[in-house]
């Protein structure tokens, strides 16, 4: 199914019949990706009295309680609320959903420190001179164990504050990674590409958003897709989130 697309002036042809999920699922137990330390995801049956809310135990209905951080345990959208003192929430801060987007990959480089980070360069050498509006950041290697990494205390890659303010003069609106974080892991709480990207407080910039812990399959190539940014409707700086790629037809 191929749709003919207007998007900021522009025309593009996207194949709707072939939606590439770039977002890690949530699932209960200690199987799935996590971060900061977070308690693993908890989904269970409401118990009240003797009724258990599951078909299984002779519920007429599944009724679940679902407990989780949407920084910590999976893909998840945020937006400037999570750095500042006002209470900004992304269910308000993001109102379009479809971005002409970009995907590169890039293998960290390793510090005299032993951190690994992505370099304004790394950026430069993929993009090419594009402005994508939204980027989607792979880092190389790109294992399917991502998707039940346990990254809290490994100091993950992270992004320098020369890339994200190279990121940032592109104009870039949405950044996506698939990392735990675009900073690292312990910086003194500066969290400075955070502040970067959204120019917090000087000048901020409500309408952009990250987007952290994706995963995208190695059978994704490199280049240009339409993005479907799909969140969950909570009035919170962060939500879990769907981000959907759809190739972009020349």
């Amino acid at each position: 199914m191929f749709a003919t697309i207007l998007h900021k002036g522009k025309t593009y042809k996207a194949d709707l019949g072939k939606p590439i999920d770039i977002s890690i699922p949530l699932k209960a137990g200690k199987h799935n990706v996590n971060a900061w330390n977070a308690e693993p995801v908890k989904i269970e049956p409401v118990k009240a009295g003797d009724w258990v809310g599951e078909v299984s135990s002779g519920a007429s209905v599944n009724f679940r309680n679902i407990s989780f951080n949407p920084h910590g345990n999976g893909t998840h959208t945020e937006c400037v609320g999570h750095i500042s003192k006002e209470n900004y929430s992304i269910n308000k801060s993001l109102k379009e959903f479809f971005f002409i987007s970009e995907v590169i990959s890039i293998m960290p480089d390793e510090l005299p420190n032993g951190d690994y980070v992505i370099t304004e360069k790394h950026i430069a050498n993929c993009l090419e001179n594009k402005k994508p509006e939204a980027l989607i950041i792979r880092t190389i290697s790109n294992p399917v164990a991502k998707l039940e990494m346990q990254y809290s205390g490994t100091n993950p890659p992270y992004l320098t504050e020369d890339a994200m303010r190279f990121i940032v003069s592109l104009g870039v609106k949405h950044l996506l990674i698939d990392l735990p974080s675009v900073d690292k892991e312990d910086d003194g709480g500066k969290i400075s590409c955070h502040h970067l990207f959204w120019n917090y407080p000087q000048d901020t910039q409500i309408e952009k958003t990250i987007t952290e812990l994706i995963y995208v399959p190695n059978t994704v190539l490199d280049g240009a897709y339409l993005l479907n940014l799909q969140i969950a409707s909570f009035e919170n700086d962060a939500t879990p989130s769907k981000p959907i790629l759809f190739q972009l037809i020349q």
